[in-house]
């Protein structure tokens, strides 16, 4: 069974910092990357940023320069450290999981975290 849990979302003004965590635990399979997504509402859910598990990260040109993704492989932890924030970051931020076993690939969500950027 596979289980992802997210927190640290939160109220902050425009300017401050919020950093989220995600834990994924996949019994024996292998967390292949760990991505961050938002979702404002009435828009469509967009990828933020990713790290796979040689610690390689990929950022979206919304937030390359503010956020900064990072992971910790024994805890199969990721996190986003958010700075500069501002109000259009408002959205529930997901976090995903790439869980590999054998040949296949399948992608995990957790439930989801509450960000608001009060201006």
């Amino acid at each position: 069974q596979v289980q992802i849990v997210e927190s640290g979302g939160g109220l902050v003004q425009a300017g401050g910092s919020l950093r989220l965590s995600c834990t994924a635990s996949a019994d024996t399979r292998t967390i292949t990357y760990i991505g961050w997504y938002r979702q404002a509402t009435g828009k469509q859910r967009e990828w933020v940023a990713s790290v796979d598990r040689v610690g390689d990260t990929y950022y979206s040109d919304s937030v390359k320069g503010r956020f900064i993704v990072s992971g910790d492989t024994s805890k199969n932890t990721a996190y986003l450290q958010m700075n500069s924030l501002r109000p259009d970051d408002t959205a529930v931020y997901y976090c995903s999981a790439g869980v590999t076993e054998g040949i296949l690939t399948r992608t995990y969500w957790g439930q989801g975290t509450q960000v608001t950027i009060s201006s």
